[in-house]
């Protein structure tokens, strides 16, 4: 199944995320960085050693006490078809004082900022925060899709696909039924 928007700029496909060909695929990470469940654990299976090297040497450097929620770092791809990841801390519903849809948007706007400041042109996401974090699906199609479409409208920048990349179909069609994005297609 795959779905486009905004002049083929956006996809949603059913797969993967660590089989996607892009320039960077978005980890849904926990603010340790040291790898979990679902895509978080998924992609430091297949990534390898490298990633989990480079994640170990951000907390010693920068994030000392871990990835605050709603921000973006950059590591290698590591074993992963996509050259690089970018690790985001997504909020847990119920858990960010009423902060949530804005910490969620930030996951997505920051991403793809790392991203365009790194010369990327294509990017795939995760449902961020949609597994284990508890967001309602629905809301977080709708703040998803918003906050890419935000980006991708403003100013300059390099970033030319981007993808939603949902393992199972019934995700991705909730996705589609609760997205905003303009209907320029």
């Amino acid at each position: 199944m795959i779905e486009t928007f905004l002049d083929g700029r956006v996809r949603v496909i059913v797969g993967d995320i660590t089989r996607e060909r892009v320039d960077a695929v978005v980890n849904a990470a926990n603010s340790s960085l040291m790898g979990g469940g679902g895509v978080d654990g998924a992609i430091h299976r297949v990534g390898g050693a490298k990633i989990l090297e480079e994640c170990r040497e951000i907390r010693r450097n920068t994030y000392t006490k871990g990835l605050p929620t709603g921000e973006a770092v950059i590591t290698t791809g590591g074993n992963l078809p996509a050259r690089h990841v970018i690790h985001t801390v997504g909020p847990i519903f119920g858990m960010q004082e009423g902060r949530e849809a804005e910490l969620l948007a930030a996951c997505y706007r920051n991403s793809l900022r790392l991203a365009s400041e790194h010369g990327l042109s294509s990017v795939a996401f995760p449902s961020i925060s949609t597994g284990a974090f508890s967001y309602p699906r629905s809301e977080a199609a709708v703040i998803s899709s918003q906050a890419v479409e935000n980006f991708l409208k403003s100013a300059e920048h390099s970033i030319e696909e981007v993808r939603f990349v949902f393992f199972k179909t019934s995700d991705a069609e909730m996705f589609l039924r609760h997205q905003r994005f303009s209907q320029s297609n």
